[in-house]
């Protein structure tokens, strides 16, 4: 059983991550907001990967919780020169306007070659709301006069599954530490609430994306014939050793006027201290991520499969660190970091 066919007459991608499939309803926006948060499945018993319960209570999730605000429409707050000036030396604005661009043909690509309906639509989906991450950032951008270098041509990949597996990985990845950084953000005040504000809905719907991958995964795995899995895993393998050596690394380009700009793929893990100007303490910040990666997890139906690999990675981590702290006699100020607490 197979969800995947190789279309002879695809229609244009950007038709897939520009228009929904249907046109979301009218809701206020506290009422989409909760909705967007919130979710369980009626249909009784276990959600087992692989059932057609499971297939059709990832993709109603996807579906269901989807938040209907315009990017057009958002009132970007004035800043002072200080926090114009902090938010502008962020070195993340090109990687990741280029990273939703990647993300939306990505995810379109993979949807067009898929005959499952259910899948197809959920993950057609996840194009779409990814263009609109991108429409926000560049509307920002824009805004508050951010220096950007071109952003490069967006190439439908050959590979269509290795790129889907590379985009959703790596949202896996950052997300779980960008829920850590937004909350500390947030604690810090450094940012002001408006924008903070203006943000949240992004980050909730990240979380919405790694949840569909995640169940997407367990989903492709349970139905692929076992003769394929080998292949598969070591495709995953492959995937996790390339983003590895992506977080490594320190993109530059330049821009139209000379001006080399430098990004950090990392910045998900490296940029706390632009966060907040207090001391930040590496076990109390990844204590941190998984509580908010507990809390945005909290209101979706718990039989739904969670993203694991971030989560496991920053436990082994903790454990790392406190034994190397206990072997070497280091007594550091200890730092707590609270949640935030869901008003939701």
């Amino acid at each position: 059983m197979s969800d995947v066919t190789n279309n002879t007459a695809k229609k244009s991608l950007a038709d897939i991550y520009s228009h929904l499939p249907d046109q979301p309803s009218e809701k206020t926006l506290a009422e989409a907001d909760y909705q967007a948060r919130h979710w369980s499945s009626p249909i009784r018993g276990p959600l087992k990967p692989g059932t057609p319960q499971h297939k059709k209570a990832m993709a109603d999730m996807f579906r269901e919780t989807f938040n209907p605000y315009k990017p057009s429409v958002i009132a970007w707050p004035d800043l002072d020169p200080e926090t114009l000036k902090r938010i502008t030396s962020l070195p993340i604005w090109d990687i990741a306007v280029q990273t939703e661009g990647k993300a939306r043909l990505r995810m379109a690509a993979y949807a067009d070659m898929l005959t499952d309906p259910d899948i197809k639509d959920a993950i057609s989906r996840n194009a779409w709301e990814e263009n609109r991450h991108k429409e926000v950032l560049s509307r920002m951008v824009e805004h508050y006069k951010i220096p950007m270098a071109p952003e490069t041509a967006y190439i439908e990949p050959k590979d269509t599954e290795w790129a889907y597996l590379v985009t959703g990985f790596s949202e896996c990845w950052d997300s779980f530490f960008a829920f850590g950084l937004f909350a500390l953000a947030e604690k810090a005040g450094l940012f002001p609430m408006e924008l903070i504000e203006t943000f949240e809905p992004v980050m909730q719907e990240e979380c919405r994306h790694i949840l569909l991958f995640a169940n997407w995964l367990a989903y492709h795995r349970a139905v692929m014939p076992f003769w394929k899995r080998p292949w598969f895993e070591l495709r995953v393998i492959a995937v996790l050793f390339f983003l590895l050596y992506e977080r490594l690394d320190l993109v530059r380009t330049i821009d139209d006027k000379g001006v080399e700009h430098t990004q950090d793929n990392n910045f998900t893990v490296t940029g706390a201290k632009s966060m907040t100007d207090q001391q930040v303490d590496f076990v109390g910040l990844m204590e941190l991520c998984l509580k908010e990666d507990e809390r945005r997890f909290a209101g979706y139906d718990p039989r739904l499969v969670r993203p694991k690999l971030a989560p496991f990675a920053a436990r082994v981590a903790i454990k790392a660190v406190k034994f190397w702290r206990k072997l070497h006699g280091e007594k550091p100020e200890p730092v707590q970091y609270e949640a935030l607490s869901d008003a939701s």
